[in-house]
């Protein structure tokens, strides 16, 4: 009789194992412990949002009881989303949040990063099979309805739980060495009752898993890791991925249709629908080095990209302008580098960075019919990046790091009345005004960050922020940076941005 339950235990997580019940990103899903009442997960596609239901008498002692969606996962990651509770609940202790776990096995080692239905934001864990839960002395309460978005980190054996009320950056909620923990680990959702009589429900959305690089990684020398294209409601905090590749593709335009993305890979340019599918390339005619500085005419009617002369100083890169339906580009800037950012609000210039004679880079603009260029900032030290004309042609915003950290401004349009707009510790950079005027959006890089460099694959943040100032709103915690939103990327109804976020193999 023993034999025969160690078999049928043996089939039932064998089958667990295997991924037969594949929900949205996770492999499988499954109840852990054999709680009372059965569990289950559902993903809407269409919203990319998961519903979790478990029971379970709690996760904690020597045995857990809970419902779970998961996936295998090697090395380091980052695992975040948005989660809330459905309904009052029972009990005040019902959890939810992320879990790594060894095994399905109830008395499995795991480390959590748990919300509770009273508030209570801790990190608990089980370091090795069997043994009894833990937790730290310090507990942390947050205001009902509490922390809702919830990342927990691995860097090597270091697991790191941050988490933040809506709107807030991440705050970290504790840290643990997890020694004994495999490399390949189970990642994912759970949800418990903390009744074994009572079904909860919880709901959780923004999911990602992020493998992330180390420190040391070079693109060039060692390959540039997979992409999203995502679409973010800056209003309700929803996003939605539209588009995958293990390839390297950046920075969205949204077309002035409302219904496509332009967006540059490989040297080119191409379009997708805002529901996905299948990119098309666009005709920029000898123009085949584009990097990911390119932006449309407030009229919507032309496109100005940076293009790559060969064998000239900085790379060559220079600012062109086309029609937005395609067709041969025109050249603007004959000195190089040259890159550009943004139009002014009445569509006679270009706006860019450029080095001229000198190691600093200064904003420039030219004439789009012709004529010289006209400098606009003088700066002998530090950086400045950016430059983009708002839709009423009053101002030029861009970023600069003349106080020693990266922070956004704006001027009028001749270079004159300097304002500046953030003032706090973070990096921030590439300042895109919505379409109706009233907003920001901006993405910020973490303080350790070398102020005049903006890197690919960190913890970034994007955030919103009145268009003549104040207090920056957190919309989006990604894995990105260099390629998320380098150029203008709301949408014409000035709801919606799309931006670019990475991670290597899920």
């Amino acid at each position: 009789m023993k034999w025969m339950t160690l078999m049928m235990a043996f089939a039932f997580f064998s089958h667990a194992y295997a991924g037969n019940d594949p929900v949205g990103i996770f492999d499988d899903h499954a109840d852990v412990g054999n709680p009372k009442i059965a569990g289950s997960t559902v993903y809407d596609a269409n919203t990319q949002v998961y519903t979790l239901r478990g029971s379970g008498y709690n996760i904690w002692f020597g045995r857990d009881e809970f419902h779970y969606a998961y996936q295998k996962i090697k090395g380091d990651f980052i695992l975040t989303a948005n989660f809330a509770f459905v309904g009052q609940g029972v009990d005040p202790h019902r959890k939810m949040g992320w879990m790594v776990r060894e095994t399905l096995d109830d008395n499995s080692s795991h480390y959590s990063a748990v919300v509770h239905g009273d508030g209570l934001t801790v990190m608990q864990w089980r370091p090795i099979k069997g043994a009894f839960m833990r937790d730290p002395q310090d507990e942390l309460f947050a205001p009902k309805p509490g922390y809702q978005i919830i990342q927990l980190e691995r860097q090597g054996k270091t697991l790191i739980f941050r988490a933040a009320q809506v709107g807030e950056p991440l705050q970290v909620i504790g840290t643990e060495r997890a020694r004994d923990l495999p490399d390949e680990v189970l990642a994912g959702l759970f949800v418990n009752s903390h009744n074994p009589d009572v079904m909860e429900e919880a709901r959780v959305w923004n999911v990602r898993i992020d493998q992330p690089v180390n420190d040391t990684y070079n693109p060039d020398r060692e390959g540039w890791i997979g992409c999203r294209m995502e679409i973010l409601d800056v209003f309700t905090g929803m996003r939605k991925v539209i588009h995958e590749s293990a390839g390297r593709f950046e920075a969205p335009n949204w077309m002035p249709d409302g219904r496509q993305l332009l967006f540059n890979q490989d040297g080119s340019l191409f379009t997708i629908p805002i529901e996905g599918g299948t990119p098309v390339k666009l005709n920029t005619g000898s123009a085949n080095r584009m990097n990911n500085d390119h932006g449309i005419s407030f009229s919507g009617k032309q496109l100005a990209i940076s293009h790559h002369r060969q064998g000239l100083p900085g790379g060559g890169s220079s600012v062109y302008v086309l029609p937005l339906s395609g067709g041969e580009p025109t050249l603007i800037t004959e000195k190089t580098p040259s890159y550009f950012h943004g139009w002014t609000g009445d569509d006679k210039y270009v706006l860019y960075v450029a080095q001229r004679d000198t190691a600093i880079y200064n904003v420039y603009k030219s004439p789009v019919k012709g004529g010289p260029e006209v400098q606009l900032t003088f700066f002998k030290h530090g950086h400045v990046d950016g430059p983009e004309g708002s839709p009423d042609n009053k101002y030029i915003y861009y970023n600069g790091s003349q106080t020693g950290t990266m922070q956004l401004y704006r001027m009028k349009p001749d270079g004159t009345g300097v304002e500046q707009l953030t003032f706090d510790e973070y990096n921030d950079w590439f300042p895109h005004i919505s379409p109706d005027g009233k907003w920001i959006l901006f993405i910020s890089f973490p303080t350790e960050i070398d102020p005049d460099a903006h890197p690919s694959y960190k913890r970034v943040m994007l955030r919103i922020m009145p268009a003549g100032g104040g207090a920056p709103r957190v919309v989006a915690y990604l894995y990105g940076g260099q390629g998320t939103i380098n150029v203008p990327s709301w949408s014409p109804d000035s709801k919606r941005v799309a931006f670019v976020s990475n991670s290597g193999k899920e």
